[in-house]
Formats: structure tokens, sequence, C-alpha cells
């Protein structure tokens, strides 16, 4: 397992031309970027190249109202969701990145039938496109204490997705740190998710800062995904209490198992 850093979490107090050298620096060798559209893909593909970094992860675009947590599970927005997945397929294609995290949306206000059958078209739509351009497509529940509404909260009901798919190219993003707010067993999670784990997340339960590996059993929890054969990225995606570089001693006890490479 490799740690990739969240530049969008990691550096807020960087501009965005700087915040590739800062995670060479600190070692990190695939790194993690929530929204990337203010630049053009071009320009972030030379940043990433600059940097000798490579880019594990990104979220399809959002947009103010409807569309802020997304369009994926959201009834009658398949023209909003083309338009950004075709966006995010843009950003993959110059920057090399083959996963993308395809945000479900906000769908408080919806009938739960017609979003699972939204986001089943838009799935199939957008898994088409994902087999010509040689991606994976990335789902994660969130949990309800920081976005209520969002269409999944568990692991649990992105699988029951996945397994509608049974494709290669759908997997669950897994995250701990969602997973602990949402009050789950971690060793009973990782176990359950490890199967359809295709890219993995990391941040401290409390103020979702850096992990605190003897809480909640999160070094076991970390470890065992290992065990199960994930072999991929970890994403750093929390807010340090200082300097990102000085708050990476969390994965010390990692490294020292020979979990994180």
């Amino acid at each position: 397992m490799r740690l990739a850093g969240n530049l969008t979490w990691l550096y807020p107090d960087l501009p965005w031309a700087a915040r590739f050298d800062a995670a060479a620096r600190d070692g990190f060798r695939g790194v993690e970027i929530l929204l990337p559209y203010d630049e053009s893909p071009a320009w972030y593909a030379q940043q990433l190249r600059a940097s000798g970094l490579e880019l594990a992860l990104f979220n399809t675009p959002v947009t103010p109202g409807a569309g802020r947590l997304g369009w994926a599970a959201v009834p009658g927005a398949e023209a909003s969701f083309r338009e950004a997945f075709d966006a995010a397929r843009g950003v993959a294609a110059a920057t090399g990145c083959r996963t993308i995290h395809v945000m479900a949306g906000h769908v408080a206000d919806h009938d739960a039938a017609d979003c699972a059958a939204a986001l089943r078209r838009n799935l199939s739509h957008a898994l088409a496109l994902a087999e010509a351009d040689d991606l994976t497509l990335a789902l994660e529940a969130l949990n309800r204490d920081d976005m209520p509404g969002y269409f999944y909260a568990r692991p649990a009901q992105v699988i029951e997705v996945l397994r509608g798919f049974a494709s290669p190219r759908l997997r669950l993003q897994f995250d701990y740190y969602h997973c602990m707010k949402e009050g789950l067993d971690l060793a009973a999670a990782v176990r359950d998710c490890a199967p359809w784990t295709g890219h993995a997340q990391i941040a401290g339960v409390d103020g979702r800062h850096e992990p605190d590996l003897s809480q909640h059993g999160l070094e076991e929890a970390v470890a065992s995904l290992a065990d199960l054969g994930y072999d991929g990225w970890l994403g750093c995606e929390y807010a340090p209490r200082g300097q990102a570089a000085e708050g990476l001693a969390w994965a010390a006890p990692l490294r020292a198992r020979g979990v994180l490479a």
C-alpha cells in the first residue's frame, strides 16, 4: 500500500502551483485532487510531470445548488451528469489518471427508487466510456453527519450497487474516516469491503486531522486491508493540524510493519 497526498486537503495555505512540489518534497509519489477543474487539464498534467507525481484519484465535477455533491443519482439530471463526466474524462486523458470518483449527489428531496434508477442509467453510460478509456470508476459512501442527504452513507449501500453491475471497472472507494463517523466496526467493514475496494482513504475521526492509529482499532484495520490483498493507494484526505510534513509521523507504525511501501 502507498500513501497518496490529497493536494486539496493537505496544503490549503499554498497556491495550487506550489502544492505539487510540496507533496513531492514530503515524500509522496501519488496525489489526489478533489476537483481539478480550475485550470486546464494540460496545466494539471504539466504540474504532475514537473513534480514527478502520479494522479491517483479525482472527483467528477460538482455545481453549486442541486449539483453541489454531484449528479449521478439525481433524477432528471442525466445531461448534467454526462457533461460532468465528459469533463472528468478530459482530465483523465491529459493526466493519465485511471480512477475517477463518481459523485452521486444530494438527493434528500427525491424518491429513493427514482435515485437508484438514475444512478443505474448514469453508471451504465459512464461504464461504457470507461471501458473505451481504460478507466475505473469509484463510488464512495459519505457519512450522514458531514454530508447529510448524500445518496449512500455506508459502504454496504455502495456494494449493493456494485453487485448490480458486476463490472471490474466499478469499485468501492473505502474511507476509514467515513466508516468511523458512521460508527461502524472497522474490522468487520474491512472484511466485507476488501474484495470490492479499488481505492482507500484515511483521516482521524476527531476533527478530520491526522489519523490516530490507536483509536477504533485503526492500525489493525489498515493492516488487515493489506493482508486481504489490497495493494493500491491510501489517500491522506485530512486537514493537518500544522504543516503536512510534520503530521506524517502517524504512518510510522504502518511502515514499520511493512504495510506501507
